[in-house]
């Protein structure tokens, strides 16, 4: 059973991981909180991968006065060494004597091991409390451990027609100045942003975040089935960027993009020399990729979901009709029956500026 105060004090340990958003790839986000008769004496979060976890943190502070106090903690403490020590041994060491913990690791590595390691000392421990909260902050972590897939987010602007561009390929900019600055936001918290090679052809994009302070930029990822891509494309400049393709035999133009430090990687092929999407999902995932945001043209994107790769869309839709011949936000087989319409469900709508952000889960 869990006291308003539980509530209050869960509350503020997820307040604490958000401060992670952008910065703690490839690990999860996570905050704690700990607190001495209903008051707060201690508080961190997981600032960065390599750095000290949210109860290193929270300890850090709370010195002596966690000694015989309650830890709040939005995911299972771990139990192994990685790249930093068992935080498990930590809130022992420190004198927890019962610890709050919104959700399990789904980390093999940890699942169950660090409750039961504060349970073997005495330490009282309870789970679940705000559990769907902590979940949504770290979807991508907890799809890439149990799937061994990344969370994928398809990000479009269209018009009220639903429409992505003109016929002739002309978009810039169908939605307003203030939905571009939200999407940058979007591009932050992921851990790689991917396009195909006509959005590379058509916009030439630097697909960087801009407008927000970041100490990081997602890697770049390209879906080039005939290594088409110009050598000299912005996307190329700088950053950490990946070449998905077929055209392993084209040894020439692949050597001169790894000497410019682009990594190419050869990909099985689907029918018609398509790149195999699901592979390089899984690639993707094995690079430690929780979360994937595609910009793309309708190929692409609609090659996605008719694979099944997308869990989520986010729609920027503005005031305005583009007309009949303008281009389709997805390309995808004809439908024959309403039985194979594509179902998903609305969580989240507001305006941004004088467009209506959507954001529905397939």
């Amino acid at each position: 059973m869990f006291t308003p105060a539980d509530h209050t004090f869960m509350s503020r340990a997820l307040q604490l991981a958000e401060k992670g958003l952008y910065t703690t790839t490839p690990n999860p986000r996570v905050g704690c909180v700990i607190t001495q008769n209903n008051e707060i004496v201690g508080s961190g979060w997981h600032e960065k991968a390599g750095q000290p976890h949210a109860e290193i943190n929270a300890l850090a502070t709370a010195g002596e006065a966690a000694r015989g106090a309650t830890a709040y903690i939005t995911l299972e403490p771990c139990s192994h060494h990685g790249r930093t020590p068992p935080c498990t041994d930590a809130l022992i060491q420190a004198g927890i004597v019962r610890a709050v913990i919104a959700m399990k690791d789904p980390n093999p590595r940890v699942l169950g091991n660090g409750i039961a390691a504060l349970k073997q000392v005495g330490i009282s421990v309870q789970i679940g409390l705000m559990q769907d909260q902590a979940e949504t902050l770290n979807t991508g972590f907890i799809k890439r451990m149990q799937q061994k897939k990344p969370w994928v987010r398809l990000k479009m602007a269209i018009s009220l027609d639903g429409k992505t561009a003109l016929n002739n390929g002309r978009s810039q900019w169908i939605t307003s100045e203030a939905a571009r600055r939200d999407g940058h936001h979007w591009r932050a918290r992921s851990c790689a942003i991917m396009t195909g090679i006509g959005t590379i052809r058509a916009d030439n994009p630097r697909l960087t975040v801009r407008h927000i302070p970041v100490s990081r930029q997602p890697r770049k990822v390209i879906i080039d089935n005939h290594l088409a891509i110009p050598i000299d494309a912005d996307i190329l400049k700088e950053g950490d960027t990946c070449i998905f393709t077929t055209s392993a035999g084209n040894t020439a133009k692949i050597a001169s993009l790894e000497k410019m430090g682009v990594h190419v990687i050869p990909t099985e092929r689907t029918g018609q020399r398509q790149v195999d999407l699901v592979s390089v999902m899984t690639t993707l995932a094995k690079l430690e990729c929780n979360e994937i945001l595609v910009e793309a043209g309708g190929a692409l994107s609609g090659a996605l979901i008719h694979a099944g790769l997308v869990d989520e869309l986010i729609i920027y839709m503005a005031p305005s009709l583009l007309g009949g011949n303008a281009r389709d936000m997805f390309q995808w087989p004809e439908f024959t029956s309403l039985d194979q319409k594509i179902t998903s469900q609305i969580t989240d709508l507001r305006m941004i500026g004088q467009d209506i952000r959507m954001i529905a889960r397939l």
